[in-house]
């Protein structure tokens, strides 16, 4: 089955409103249209790159992790990164039929850690990323 992508538009009507909704806590994430232009478009291009025709990133829970990883460190956002990132990824799993069985806090929590990782260990974070993806992983259907 081939991965589906994710759109600017999808991320600003679901994960972008489903963050503002449910996860808002202290801070209230400013209106989408003060996102920083293309980090967005880039974050959500990056996990289908591809150089001299194969894949950079194989498979779903490959492209996943490393749409988390961006999505928390590249901050398209002013505010909510962590948040948009988490609501962001469930809705990329949605759309492949694949779901995280975790609930929002742990996530999130998740979230809180890879934001602070330093920039050098992008490899061994994702790889971290990808192992929490494998182990909640579960098939919608």
């Amino acid at each position: 089955m081939r991965t589906k992508k994710i759109t600017v538009a999808e991320v600003e009507y679901a994960a972008f409103t489903f963050a503002r909704r449910l996860m808002t806590w202290n801070e209230p994430i400013p209106d989408f249209g003060t996102r920083f232009p293309n980090i967005l478009e880039s974050c959500l291009a990056t996990p289908f790159g591809q150089f001299n025709r194969k894949h950079l990133y194989r498979g779903l829970i490959e492209k996943g992790s490393i749409l988390f990883y961006l999505l928390i460190k590249n901050h398209p956002f002013q505010n909510g990164n962590k948040r948009i990132a988490v609501m962001s990824l469930l809705y990329f799993l949605y759309k492949n039929e694949k779901w995280l069985r975790m609930n929002n806090i742990e996530l999130y929590n998740f979230a809180k850690g890879i934001a602070r990782s330093r920039p050098e260990s992008r490899d061994e974070i994702t790889s971290q990323i990808q192992a929490v993806i494998k182990k909640y992983l579960v098939n919608l259907h």
